[in-house]
C-alpha cells in the first residue's frame, strides 16, 4: 500500500422514513435553500411534495432549479450559480441521483467564484469556498452522495470531465430505499453497472499488498451480483433496494481506495464517448469496460485471475492465468448482458463516423490511466473493439 490520509465528512442518514430528519440536518443559520432536481420524477412519486413541506413548515425560503440533465451540462451549472447569487442562497439541496448531485456540487463552488464555472471543472482555477449542500438520493448508482467528485459536460465544446475539491462533500445525504421504488428497470440496471464499474476501476491498481481492500471490493461485487437479478424481478423490494443502495455508496466513498489510486481510464473513455453522443453514462461503461479489460489483460494476468476466481467463480484448474482472467471478463459481460445492459456502441446507433473526434476528446489531457497508461493507439483500439 501507499501512505494515505482518509477523511470523509458526509453524514450518511440511511433507512426508511429518514426524510423526517431533514430539518435537523440543515445547518443552523440557513434561511434560503435552492432545491435542485431533474426531469420531474420526484413530483410524480411524491418526494418533491414531502421535501418542500419539510422546508416550508420549518421556515425556509425555498427556490428551485429543475431540469438537470442525465449528463449535467455547464449551462445548467451557470444557471444555478446565477440563481444562488441573485437570491443570496445559503444552502443547496440536491434531490435526485448522481447527475443532480454532481450539478449541485459544481453550482456550490461556482456560486462563490467570480469567473466561469468551466474554469473549476478544467482545473484552471481552484475553489476557495463553496455553499454547503445536502442530498436526498433517489437513484442508487454513482456514489456522489458521499464523495467529493462531480462530472460536468460542456456541450458547446463536446468535452466532459470529472472534477472535485474538499468543498464538494455533501454535509449530509439522506438515503431511503423507498425513494428508489419508482426507478424503472433500465435506470436500475444502469445504476448497477455504474457502481460495479466504480469498484472495478479501483480494483485494478498498481500498489501491492491490498488484501483487505481486495476482499471488501470483491464482497460488494458479489453482493450486487446476488441481489441485482432479484431486484429486477421485484422493483419494489425494500430488501434488495436497500442492498443495492448501500452498495452504490460504499463502492465510491473512498473506503475501497485507501492506500492506492484506482485506474479510472474506462471512465475517461466513456466521458469522451458521451461528450460526443449524449448516451447514458453507465450504458457506455457496460460497453467499454470489458473491452478495456481485454486490452489490459496481459498487464497483470494474476490480478484478472483473482477477480475471475473470487467474484465470478471461475475454476482455474488446467488454465493459464490469462485463460482464467479472460473467462472472468466473459462472465462479467454475460452478467451485464443478462441484465439487458448494452454490449456495443451500435446499440446506441454509434458507428465509426466520429471515431477520430472521440479519440481526440479522450486524449485532450494526454495519456491516462493508473493501472496501465493509455495512449492514442490504445484508445482507438478499445473504441474499435466496442463498435
Amino acid at each position: 500500500m501507499e501512505n494515505f490520509t482518509f477523511h470523509n465528512p458526509t453524514k450518511l442518514v440511511f433507512g426508511r422514513g429518514q426524510l423526517e430528519q431533514l430539518p435537523n440536518l440543515i445547518p443552523a443559520g440557513v434561511k434560503r435553500v435552492l432545491v435542485i432536481y431533474g426531469g420531474g420524477s420526484i413530483k410524480r412519486n411524491g418526494i418533491y411534495t414531502n421535501v418542500m413541506k419539510k422546508l416550508n413548515d420549518n421556515g425556509y425560503e425555498a427556490y428551485e432549479l429543475s431540469g438537470v440533465e442525465p449528463n449535467p451540462r455547464l449551462s445548467t451549472v451557470n444557471r444555478g450559480a446565477d440563481l444562488c447569487k441573485q437570491h443570496e442562497i445559503d444552502f443547496l439541496l440536491a434531490v435526485g441521483g448522481g447527475s443532480v448531485i454532481d450539478c449541485a456540487k459544481t453550482i456550490a463552488s461556482a456560486a462563490k467564484y467570480d469567473g466561469d464555472a468551466w474554469d473549476l471543472v478544467t482545473k484552471k482555477a481552484e475553489p476557495k469556498d463553496a455553499l454547503p449542500l445536502g442530498t436526498v438520493l433517489t437513484l442508487a448508482a454513482t456514489g456522489s452522495e458521499m464523495n467529493a467528485g462531480a462530472v460536468i459536460t460542456n456541450w458547446e465544446t463536446n468535452e466532459k470531465y470529472g472534477w472535485g475539491s474538499p468543498f464538494s462533500y455533501p454535509v449530509f445525504s439522506i438515503l431511503d430505499p423507498v425513494h428508489t421504488y419508482s426507478v424503472p428497470k433500465d435506470q436500475t440496471v444502469y445504476g448497477i453497472v455504474d457502481m460495479m464499474s466504480h469498484i472495478l476501476e479501483q480494483y485494478f491498481h498498481v500498489p501491492t499488498n491490498s488484501p483487505v481492500q481486495d476482499r471488501m471490493a470483491e464482497g460488494i461485487l458479489k453482493s450486487i451480483i446476488e441481489a441485482a437479478p432479484k431486484l429486477l424481478n421485484d422493483l419494489e423490494s425494500y430488501e434488495h433496494r436497500e442492498t443495492i443502495m448501500y452498495a452504490g455508496t460504499m463502492a465510491f466513498n473512498g473506503i475501497l481506495q485507501m492506500g492506492y489510486r484506482g485506474d479510472w481510464a474506462t471512465h475517461n473513455l466513456e466521458h469522451a464517448v458521451s461528450a460526443v453522443y449524449d448516451i447514458p453514462h453507465a450504458g457506455g461503461l457496460s460497453i467499454l469496460f470489458p473491452n478495456w479489460m481485454k486490452h489490459n489483460l496481459n498487464v497483470d494476468p494474476k490480478r484478472f485471475k483473482q477477480l475471475a476466481v473470487r467474484v465470478f467463480g471461475v475454476n482455474p484448474a488446467n488454465k493459464t492465468d490469462i485463460e482464467t482472467g479472460m473467462e472472468g471478463i466473459d462472465r462479467l459481460r454475460q452478467f451485464w448482458s443478462a441484465l439487458d445492459a448494452p454490449t456495443r456502441l451500435a446499440d446506441y446507433d454509434i458507428d465509426d463516423s466520429k471515431l477520430d473526434l472521440m479519440v481526440d476528446r479522450a486524449m485532450k489531457r494526454g495519456p491516462f490511466g493508473n493501472f496501465n497508461k493509455l495512449h492514442e493507439d490504445d484508445v482507438r483500439k478499445i473504441l474499435e473493439m466496442s463498435l
